[in-house]
């Protein structure tokens, strides 16, 4: 279960890192207004990055684990902020609640990736 959670969070990081070189513009909506738009693009791709690939190596699981449940912590303000606005991103309050909810099921993934390889150590 961890290995798979492993996978599919990599590959939402690895996308998410290419989607901010690819499409930057995407995001735009998500950055708030005093933080430069290519500041922001480039910090997610290579945190991002960084932690997709963690995430792949099992020396590294754990932690990349830990970090992606901060990330997604990190996160967690954006959305709620788009939810709030007249017109969120998602496209409706609805939607954005729907995405506040996978967040919190995100976070605990994270966790417990990071909880299995912790659990295996003496």
């Amino acid at each position: 279960m961890v290995k798979a959670l492993s996978i599919l969070f990599s590959i939402m990081m690895l996308g998410g890192a290419l989607g901010h070189i690819v499409a930057p513009e995407f995001y735009a909506g998500l950055i708030p207004e005093p933080i430069p738009e290519a500041l922001a693009n480039g910090f997610a791709v290579l945190i991002e990055g960084t932690i997709g690939i963690g995430l792949l190596i099992p020396r590294h699981r754990a932690r990349a684990g830990l970090a992606f449940a901060v990330l997604m912590i990190g996160f967690m303000p954006l959305h709620i902020w788009d939810a709030l606005k007249a017109a969120p991103m998602v496209g409706s309050h609805t939607a954005a609640a729907i995405r506040l909810v996978v967040q919190v099921l995100l976070i605990a993934g994270g966790v417990a990736i990071f909880r299995a390889r912790q659990q295996d150590t003496p």
